[in-house]
């Protein structure tokens, strides 16, 4: 059985630093299509029907004639995304859970997809099917950096370990057993592909999480292929997707205490700077609340 384990590392070892290594560094074999929409459908549409989300909550004209006005070049583009962007910034979601982003995704682990699928709200799923998919030709696997950088035995044993997974499966499935029982051998690493739809809303929120330097490396790698499609469309849109400490101001991940991580500062050097200077003023004598 050929097995493609993908290309995640390079020979040697690697140096450490305190920001995990940038995953779009490596070639993971992965890829993050765009089918829809393309890029005239967000520029003559998705961005004035956000508007008009927006401009309904504050007109008393009618939602179609605010849409008309803003596709037919009545409201510049500019004036659309400068009332867009205060809108988003100020935490009204539901204005842009009216557009949604479809991508084709291929050759990411089920350790990622498992990862994925857990985003519920505003997104839907449809992936590969071990259960109806027989891999005559072998099921592909990823193969972690770590692993690729480890001492050369231990990289062989891991291979070995799987690739003989897969040599089972082949094995059982020829000896009749159904491939929904043989594939209770394939390992997390194994890859599959997905279609994935999500409003913008969900994005957003999906990205802020797995951009961060502190989300798993795969579906870190998967969110910066995501953004930079979505850029492609729509720079204004894209500039959206972005870790959720750029937003905020601020970093809330526990595991960045010692601020290894210097995109933003986290949010207890932030609240202890609020309490000095309110301590200073007399003012917010209580403190802040504990989180």
């Amino acid at each position: 059985m050929t097995v493609d384990s993908g290309a995640a590392g390079s020979a040697g070892a690697s140096t450490k630093s305190a920001i995990p290594r940038n995953p779009g560094r490596l070639d993971l074999g992965m890829r993050a299509t765009l089918v829809f929409p393309n890029r005239e459908i967000v520029e003559r549409y998705y961005v004035p029907l956000i508007y008009t989300a927006c401009r309904t909550c504050y007109s008393e004209l009618a939602p179609d004639d605010i849409f008309e006005r803003a596709v037919d070049g009545r409201i510049t583009p500019e004036k659309q995304r400068e009332l867009i962007g205060r809108v988003i910034e100020s935490g009204h979601g539901s204005t842009i859970e009216h557009v949604v982003f479809t991508f084709a995704i291929t050759g990411v682990s089920r350790t990622l997809s498992h990862q994925l699928v857990r985003h519920r709200a505003g997104v839907a799923f449809d992936q590969q099917s071990q259960r109806y998919v027989s891999y005559k030709k072998g099921a592909s696997t990823m193969l972690p950096a770590t692993i690729a950088d480890a001492d050369p035995n231990l990289r062989r044993d891991y291979e070995e370990q799987v690739e003989g997974a897969l040599e089972l499966y082949s094995e059982m499935v020829e000896a009749g057993i159904p491939g929904e029982d043989a594939r209770f051998v394939f390992p997390n690493a194994t890859r599959t592909n997905l279609v994935m739809t999500a409003n913008l809303r969900a994005l957003i929120h999906m990205s802020g999480l797995r951009l961060c330097t502190m989300a798993q490396w795969e579906i870190r790698r998967l969110f910066q292929l995501i953004r930079h499609e979505v850029f492609a469309v729509s720079p204004f849109l894209g500039s959206f997707l972005a870790p959720k400490c750029v937003p905020l101001g601020y970093c809330d991940e526990a595991g960045n205490r010692d601020e290894h991580c210097p995109i933003r500062p986290h949010k207890d050097k932030v609240l202890a700077a609020w309490a000095e200077k309110a301590g200073r003023t007399g003012k917010g004598r209580e403190g802040p609340l504990e989180p």
